[in-house]
């Protein structure tokens, strides 16, 4: 089954590993998938819009509400949209946020309205993803059907090595393939 005409929300949060996703939204958009980018403030901090909106080809959404358009409940419409939404780097703060239910940014909004399934890609510190609160956040949002890929084990940014680095781009891709090729419609 081809993922051609499928539609997938990409989700950026502030983390290193947001160079990595360029990559993974080329190849979405290379097998036919139409690609929408949403970027938290603290993404944008890591990678520019500009190269998300050149992979993507289309505008990258940032703002609740921007100043230079009418957004009215354009959160629901972002929401109701795609076939699946795959958050990378997902932070251990944006991870507690979904599962506390905390809405103060486009993203976290999007996802409280999905009409489709959330895949998360955990990017961290290897005491963050350890830490208890973090492991049970992971944990609540795994049994109310939050789809997680990795994180692998190997060496962050800060040079320490452990279980946080965020999956590879062809991981996720992978991930992404198996989730769009095996979903009816």
């Amino acid at each position: 089954m081809s993922m051609a005409g499928k539609k997938v929300t990409v989700g950026l949060t502030g983390g290193i590993a947001c160079y990595k996703i360029p990559y993974l939204v080329r190849a979405l958009t290379g097998a036919g998938v139409t690609v929408q980018v949403i970027m938290t403030e603290s993404a944008c901090r890591f990678i520019t819009p500009l190269t998300m909106e050149t992979v993507s080809r289309r505008p990258v959404a940032i703002r609740m509400f921007p100043s230079d358009r009418y957004v009215g409940t354009h959160h629901i419409d972002m929401a109701q949209w795609p076939d699946l939404i795959v958050v990378a780097p997902a932070t251990a703060n944006l991870i507690g946020k979904i599962c506390a239910g905390i809405c103060d940014d486009l993203l976290t909004t999007v996802i409280c309205a999905a009409a489709c399934p959330v895949m998360i890609a955990p990017a961290m510190n290897p005491a963050m993803w350890e830490n208890p609160i973090t492991r049970r956040n992971v944990g609540d949002l795994k049994s109310l059907g939050y789809l997680f890929v990795g994180p692998e084990e190997g060496e962050m940014a800060c040079k320490e090595a452990g279980v946080g680095r965020m999956s590879e781009p062809e991981q996720l891709f992978r991930a992404v393939e198996a989730f769009l090729c095996q979903k009816k419609g």
